[in-house]
C-alpha cells in the first residue's frame, strides 16, 4: 500500500472521528475499544485450552511427558520469536491490517489442529502462537494512537479481557469436552467461533490504515535504560505467572489438596489477578509516579510467596497474593509502553523488545523449576526460587514506573 493510498482511506473517514490530536472520540471510540476487547479475548483460550486436555491428548497420542511439555510451552516461546517481527509487519501494512491478518493466521492455526495428525497439532501450536504475539505487541501501539488520553483505563479494559479469556478458557474446556463426547480435537476448534467473531467485527478497522516507521529509532532502546527496565519488568511478571501457573496445581496437590480444590484455588488466584489487572493501570495512569503502585502490588506477591512455602493454613489467601503480582504487572508493562514512549512507532518497538525477551523467559521458567524440584525434591525451595523473579522486578518497577520518556525516535 503506497502512502497515498492510506492518505485517501484516513480522508474517507468521518471528520469527527478524531479529535485533532489524533485520539478517537464518540462512536468511532467505542467501536474501536470494542474490537481491540474482542482481539484482546482472542489471545489465550487457544494456548490455555491445551492444559486441561493435556492427560486426554497424551494418552491419545502416546506422547511423552516431554512432548506433551513441549506441546504447551511452544505457543508461548513463539510469543516471543514473533515479537520483534511484528513492528516490521506494522510498518508495511499498517497496525489494522496486521491484526486483521493475524486474526487470519489464528483462525487456520486453530482449523489446523483438527487435522488427525501429530505434525498438524505442532504446527498449529506454532501458528497460534506466533499469531499471538503478533497482537500482544501491536495493541499497545493501537492503544497509544488511539487512546492516548485514557490510556490507563483502556489497558485496563485490554488486559483484563486477556486475563478473562485465559480463565473462561481454563473453566470451560472440560465441560465442552464433556459435551462433545471427549473429541479433544473439536474441543480446541470451538475456539475458531471466537475469532471469526474478531475478525467480523474488525472489518471496518481497515479503512484506518495507518503505518508506522518500523526500526527508525528502534536500535537506540538497546542503549535506553527505560526500555530495558520496562523489559525487565515485563519478563519477570511473565516468568512468574506461566511459571506459577504451570506448577501450582501438582504444588497443591504434592501438599494433600484434591483435583477439584486445587483447580478451584488456582482459578480463584487468577480471578483476583483479573481484578488487579483491571484496576492497576486505571489507578496508575492517573498517576505522575507510577511506582508506589508497582512496589506495593509486588509486595502484597511477595507476601503470598512467603505466606504460602511457610504455612499450610489459608492456601487460598496466599495464591490470591501471589497472583495479584502478575496480574497486575501484566497490564503496568502494557502502560509503561505507551507512557515512556515518544510516539506510537516507538511504543510497538518497546512493546517487541520486552516481549520477544519476556516470553521467551516465560517459555523457559517451567522447566528450570521443574529442574529444581527435580534437584531437589522440595516443591518449597522450587516456588522459593520462583519467587525472587519479585526482585528483579522491583529493580525494574523503579525506572519504568517513574516520570519519564525514552530516548526520542
Amino acid at each position: 500500500m503506497t502512502g497515498t493510498d492510506v492518505a485517501a482511506q484516513n480522508a474517507a473517514r468521518p471528520k469527527d472521528a478524531e479529535a485533532p490530536n489524533g485520539e478517537l472520540r464518540g462512536a468511532a471510540a467505542v467501536f474501536a475499544a470494542v474490537g481491540i476487547m474482542l482481539v484482546a479475548a482472542n489471545l489465550r483460550p487457544a494456548v490455555v485450552s491445551v492444559g486441561p486436555l493435556l492427560d486426554t491428548i497424551s494418552e491419545d497420542q502416546g506422547f511423552s511427558s516431554a512432548a506433551a511439555g513441549l506441546l504447551t510451552t511452544l505457543p508461548v516461546l513463539f510469543f516471543g520469536l514473533s515479537a520483534p517481527v511484528a513492528p516490521r509487519l506494522a510498518a508495511r501494512f499498517g497496525i489494522e491490517r496486521t491484526i486483521f491478518g493475524s486474526l487470519i493466521l489464528l483462525l487456520a492455526a486453530i482449523v489446523l489442529r483438527l487435522v488427525p495428525n501429530v505434525a498438524a497439532l505442532f504446527a498449529g501450536s506454532m501458528a497460534v502462537g506466533g499469531a499471538i504475539g503478533v497482537c500482544n505487541v501491536v495493541l499497545p501501539a493501537l492503544i497509544k494512537r488511539d487512546f492516548a488520553h485514557r490510556s490507563g483505563m483502556m489497558t485496563g479494559l485490554y488486559s483484563m479481557t486477556l486475563s478473562g479469556g485465559a480463565a473462561v478458557a481454563a473453566g470451560v474446556t472440560v465441560p465442552i469436552d464433556d459435551a462433545l463426547g471427549g473429541n479433544w480435537r473439536l474441543t480446541l476448534a470451538v475456539w475458531a467461533v471466537l475469532a471469526v467473531v474478531a475478525l467480523v467485527q474488525w472489518v471496518p478497522q481497515l479503512r484506518r490504515v495507518h503505518t508506522v516507521s518500523g526500526d527508525s529509532g528502534s536500535g537506540g532502546l538497546y542503549r535506553d535504560r527505560t526500555a530495558w527496565a520496562i523489559t525487565v519488568y515485563m519478563g519477570a511478571q511473565s516468568l512468574i505467572f506461566y511459571t506459577f501457573g504451570a506448577w501450582l496445581p501438582t504444588y497443591l496437590l504434592d501438599r494433600g489438596m484434591t483435583h477439584g480444590a486445587a483447580g478451584t484455588t488456582l482459578a480463584l488466584g487468577q480471578v483476583a489477578g483479573l481484578l488487579t489487572s483491571l484496576t492497576a493501570p486505571m489507578i496508575a495512569g492517573r498517576m505522575r509516579d507510577q511506582r508506589p503502585i508497582a512496589l506495593a502490588f509486588l509486595v502484597f506477591c511477595a507476601v503470598g510467596f512467603i505466606g504460602l512455602v511457610s504455612t499450610d493454613a489459608a492456601p487460598l489467601l496466599w495464591v490470591c497474593l501471589v497472583m495479584m503480582g502478575p496480574g497486575s504487572g501484566i497490564s503496568l508493562a502494557l502502560l509503561f509502553m505507551v507512557l515512556r514512549s515518544n510516539s506510537t512507532a516507538q511504543t510497538g518497538q518497546v512493546s517487541g523488545m520486552a516481549q520477544s525477551i519476556g516470553y521467551g523467559l516465560a517459555a523457559v521458567g517451567p522447566i528450570l523449576i521443574g529442574a529444581v524440584h527435580d534437584a531437589s525434591g522440595s516443591w518449597n525451595l522450587a516456588m522459593g526460587a520462583l519467587a525472587l523473579a519479585v526482585v528483579p522486578q522491583a529493580w525494574s518497577a523503579l525506572r519504568a514506573a517513574r516520570p519519564g520518556r525514552m530516548r526520542a525516535d
